[in-house]
C-alpha cells in the first residue's frame, strides 16, 4: 500500500486510520482475552472457527450460520427455502409443527393451563432470535423510538436502549429457559393442548443434543456472554451468544416447531462485532450491558 509520509506532530489522515486500525486490534486481542478467560475443550473447528462448547455437536455445525462475506448479507433472513432444508437436516418435519391455531394460542397465554407471563418470554424471544432486515426491534435511544436491528451480531437493544447479549442473564431470551426445561412450561402445555407430536420431534431432533452444548456454552462465557472465532493464527472475531452454532440450532429448533415461517426469519449469516463495542460490553462488569445509543455509530447504517 502506498503511504504518504507526515510528522510525528501532524499525522497524515492514512497516519491516524492506521493508528486507529491498531488500537481496534488491540482492543480486540483484549476483549478476546476477557472472553476466554476459561479454557474450551478443544480447538476452533477449522471450517467454522467456534470451539466447543460453542461449536456444539459436530454433524450439526454445518446448518448453522456461516459468517458474512460482504455488508448485503448481514442481518438478512434465512428465507423458508433455507429454512425447511435446515430443519430437515436437523431432524424437523414440517407437518409436525405447531398448528396455526396451537401457535396463537400459545404465544397469547391461552389454551389449557396457558399463562401469560412465560408466554410473553416466549413471544420476546422469538422476536429478539428473529431481528433481521424487516423485522427491526425497536427501543428508546437518546430519547427516540429507534428501529433496530442487530441479528447476525448476535446482540439486542431493549425496550429501554440498552445493548446486550442476548443470553445476557436480564434478557428475556435467557429467562424463558426455565419455560423450556422438561417438566416446564412449555411441555405441560404441549401435553394439554395437543402438541404431543410437535413436542416428539423436538425432543428427537438435533435440539436435545445441542442443548447439552448450549447450557456449557452459557455457563462458560460467564457475564458477556460474548464468544470468540477463530479462524487462522492471526485472525480473531467476537460474536454474541445468539449465533454460536450450539445456541443457534437450538433456538432454530424450537422456533421452527412453534412456527417454521418465523425460524424463516432467523440470520443467515453471522458477522464480528465492532471491536470497541465487544470490549465494552465484555469489560462492563458486573452487567455486560452498555447503552446503545453511545455504540450506535459503530455499527454500520
Amino acid at each position: 500500500m502506498n503511504r504518504t509520509a507526515g510528522t510525528a506532530a501532524d499525522p497524515t489522515p492514512v497516519d491516524r486510520r492506521l493508528s486507529f486500525a491498531t488500537a481496534i486490534s488491540l482492543a480486540a486481542l483484549s476483549v478476546l482475552s476477557l472472553v476466554t478467560s476459561q479454557a474450551v475443550a478443544r480447538a476452533a473447528t477449522p471450517a467454522t472457527g467456534f470451539a466447543e462448547p460453542y461449536a456444539g455437536v459436530p454433524k450439526y455445525e454445518r446448518f448453522a450460520p456461516t459468517e458474512a462475506i460482504g455488508a448485503p448479507q448481514v442481518n438478512r433472513p434465512l428465507g423458508s427455502k433455507a429454512a425447511d432444508r435446515i430443519a430437515r437436516g436437523l431432524g424437523l418435519n414440517k407437518r409436525q409443527a405447531f398448528t396455526a391455531k396451537q401457535f396463537k394460542l400459545f404465544i397469547s397465554g391461552k389454551g389449557v393451563g396457558g399463562e401469560r407471563y412465560p408466554a410473553r418470554l416466549v413471544d420476546e424471544s422469538v422476536r429478539i432470535l428473529t431481528n433481521t432486515t424487516g423485522n427491526p426491534l425497536y427501543a428508546k435511544v437518546n430519547g427516540k423510538l429507534t428501529a433496530v436491528v442487530l441479528g447476525s451480531y448476535g446482540l439486542m437493544v431493549n425496550r429501554k436502549g440498552v445493548l446486550e447479549s442476548p443470553a445476557n442473564a436480564e434478557a428475556p431470551t435467557r429467562k424463558v429457559n426455565e419455560v423450556l426445561e422438561p417438566g416446564g412450561y412449555m411441555p405441560t402445555w404441549c401435553r394439554h393442548n395437543g402438541a404431543q407430536a410437535s413436542l416428539r420431534m423436538l425432543y428427537r431432533s438435533a435440539y436435545t443434543a445441542e442443548a447439552v452444548f448450549g447450557r456449557k456454552s452459557q455457563e462458560q462465557a460467564g457475564i458477556p456472554q460474548l464468544v470468540p472465532n477463530q479462524k487462522g493464527a492471526r485472525r480473531t472475531a467476537i460474536v454474541g451468544m445468539s449465533m454460536a452454532p450450539s445456541i443457534w440450532v437450538v433456538n432454530f429448533a424450537l422456533i421452527y416447531t412453534l412456527n417454521p415461517s418465523l425460524a424463516a426469519k432467523m440470520p443467515a449469516r453471522w458477522t464480528p462485532i465492532p471491536a470497541n463495542v465487544s470490549l465494552a460490553i465484555a469489560s462492563s462488569y458486573p452487567t455486560g450491558q452498555v447503552s446503545y445509543g453511545d455504540y450506535e455509530s459503530s455499527f454500520p447504517g
